[in-house]
């Protein structure tokens, strides 16, 4: 699969799949002609690659992560780096959720005052934040 075709699906801009490749993290072929032939893993590799940045961890977390989903092996100092990683993942997850839920709350608060419908007390609180 060629660099542009492995992009176009991965959602990804070529930039960053050749620093996939600095990083050590994507491999490709080269043709005898020099283009970047990759294998046809590759789309979900980037797209996993992405959700792991996505979560917060750098390039040398990810390098590190990578084998145990290329072999399926996993050492006891992988397992405790991946739990720890589940852990702070799960972390920005439960202060999402509970951002998302207060957000919830002002939605429904800022409906019931809206033009042309009865004001309740602590509606002055909801004008002044807009």
């Amino acid at each position: 699969m060629r660099i542009g075709e492995v992009a176009a699906q991965a959602g990804v801009s070529v930039r960053a799949l050749r620093y996939y490749e600095e990083q050590g993290l994507l491999d490709a072929e080269r043709t005898p002609s020099g283009q970047r032939r990759y294998p046809p893993g590759a789309v979900e590799r980037v797209r996993f690659i992405q959700s792991l940045y996505a979560a917060g961890l750098g390039s040398r977390a990810v390098l590190r992560i990578l084998p145990c989903m290329d072999r399926g092996v996993l050492t006891d100092e992988m397992h405790e780096r991946l739990l720890a990683e589940r852990a702070r993942v799960q972390a920005q997850l439960d202060e999402l959720t509970a951002t998302r839920d207060k957000l919830d709350d002002v939605i429904r608060v800022g409906q019931a005052h809206r033009p042309g419908r009865r004001h309740h007390a602590g509606s002055e609180a909801c004008a002044a934040a807009s």
